[in-house]
């Protein structure tokens, strides 16, 4: 059975989606896009700078376009028996499954993106990597910290990244790190995602999610919050909605997927982040990047 899977932020390089601009569906689709958000986003995609790149506004908005398109001109190639997102990739996974449209996908990840962007700028917080370390171990230190400090993404066995305050993140590194962690890193990030200092971004996304219009996807869609398979919308609209102050559970999501029969990971999007995290949860499963042929 084959998995079709979405990165979130971070896989995002200059030059990105380039390639598929010269399928006309492609270009009709990037233009589109250039519309609804008000600027040529396909320019910085494909010949900006690292920095305009690295702005939320436009980071999030670029993986998605790149993930969404090249999934609809794959067209009859695109035959997913389940699909799953890390993070935004969620929204990529929704509409390449058909669960919503690509103009809806775009507007909430727009929302997104600005929700949580100014959600940083209220209150200075952060993430971090820790390796090497048993998940409970993780979030029992978190737990004993007073201060927010909580676990946000479980990518992998032996690498989770937590997400919190700048004192909270500070504290926990440091006992994290007396914990035996091999490394505790603080990432480069505008803020606390997965943590409960998105709540009000939260809420206002989950007027823009209520909002819209979710049908039921062509297969099941992994979701983060629980890693379980969804096919009904109410359900996907509120675990879509519990997402951004909820955990990536995403060791748990290729897990969960494995055990449900999927034989190969295919990533659809920039980078191959995720092809590493598959092959972390199990080293025999194949996976592979999406390509037009």
């Amino acid at each position: 059975m084959k998995a079709y899977i979405f990165p979130g932020q971070g896989a995002q390089f200059v030059g990105m989606g380039k390639d598929l601009y010269e399928n006309p569906k492609a270009a009709e689709l990037f233009e589109k896009a250039n519309e609804i958000i008000g600027f040529r986003i396909s320019d910085i995609m494909f010949g900006g700078t690292d920095e305009e790149l690295k702005q939320t506004n436009v980071t999030q908005p670029a993986i998605f376009l790149h993930s969404v398109i090249l999934a609809k001109v794959l067209g009859d190639d695109f035959k997913p028996d389940m699909v799953a997102g890390h993070s935004l990739g969620e929204f990529s996974a929704l509409v390449s499954a058909n669960a919503l449209s690509f103009e809806d996908g775009f507007k909430l990840v727009i929302a997104r993106a600005n929700a949580m962007q100014k959600a940083c700028e209220a209150q200075p917080s952060t993430m971090a990597a820790i390796l090497g370390l048993a998940d409970d171990v993780v979030e029992k230190i978190c737990a004993e910290i007073d201060a927010v400090v909580v676990p946000a993404n479980y990518n992998c066995p032996g690498q989770l990244v937590i997400s919190g305050s700048i004192e909270g993140i500070d504290l926990a590194c440091a006992k994290l790190t007396e914990a035996g962690a091999k490394r505790a890193l603080k990432l480069n990030v505008g803020g606390a995602f997965h943590s409960p200092l998105m709540q009000p971004a939260k809420i206002e996304l989950q007027a823009a999610i209520e909002a819209t219009n979710i049908s039921a996807p062509i297969c099941p869609v992994y979701q983060n919050v629980d890693a379980k398979p969804y096919t009904d919308p109410t359900q996907i609209k509120e675990n879509l909605i519990k997402q951004l102050t909820g955990a990536v559970r995403w060791t748990q999501t290729v897990e969960h997927m494995l055990a449900d029969g999927a034989t190969e990971f295919v990533e659809v999007g920039p980078g191959n982040v995720l092809q590493g995290l598959v092959k972390k949860v199990s080293r025999e499963v194949q996976t592979s990047s999406a390509t037009l042929a």
